[in-house]
């Protein structure tokens, strides 16, 4: 009884060692699924080649685009009753200047605004002057034309804390850069390659 056990599960041992697949040669892969241009979209379903990392894009890779019409606030303060600006916030204006020369076909429209302290018409001036220091720093250091560069000051007209608080004052005292202009750029959003990008958030 027990060799013809023996003999059996011998048997069907090697009936299962004949049905074992070995991987010994590389299997081919059926759809291509490396992502060249970094957007979350594998090749095989790719449309749209080399779109701009982070774009807001369709099932297909193709990014969205939208007009440039942008309010972004400097963040510059000025001294009471002052339109110095100070040389340690030339790189926000760096910045801006290298936005506008990535879409030369963009404008911007600097205003400038002053806490409620004080006569109006005093503050009118102050703002302007504000205003224009932002617009000679960008045309003389950082070589935008003046063609594309507006001041406009608002004085005390647009606070945006109406309080009387010293903090409020501060926060007053402010400058807006408004661009516009033909250019289009990306529709950016967050996505599994940005997510580590701290000029995203």
């Amino acid at each position: 009884m027990k060799p013809l056990s023996i003999a059996v599960m011998a048997l069907l041992l090697s009936a299962c060692s004949s049905n074992i697949i070995t991987m010994d040669t590389p299997t081919a892969q059926v759809k291509d699924l490396r992502d060249f241009d970094r957007d979350g979209v594998i090749e095989a379903r790719e449309r749209c080649d080399e779109t701009l990392e982070g774009a807001n894009i369709n099932n297909y890779g193709c990014g969205q685009i939208k007009p440039i019409n942008e309010r972004r606030e400097l963040k510059v303060l000025f001294a009471n009753d002052s339109y110095y600006l100070d040389p340690k916030y030339y790189g926000q204006v760096e910045e801006l200047a290298e936005f506008m020369r990535q879409y030369p076909n963009t404008k911007v429209t600097i205003e400038g605004h002053c806490s409620k302290v004080g006569s109006y018409e005093h503050n009118l001036d102050l703002s302007q002057n504000r205003a224009n220091a932002i617009t000679a720093l960008l045309a003389e250091r950082f070589g935008i034309s003046p063609s594309r560069l507006t001041a406009v000051g608002y004085s005390f007209d647009r606070p945006v804390d109406p309080t009387h608080t010293p903090q409020a004052h501060e926060r007053n005292r402010r400058v807006i850069a408004e661009v516009v202009g033909e250019d289009t750029t990306a529709d950016m959003k967050w996505n599994i390659y940005t997510v580590d990008d701290s000029h995203r958030l």
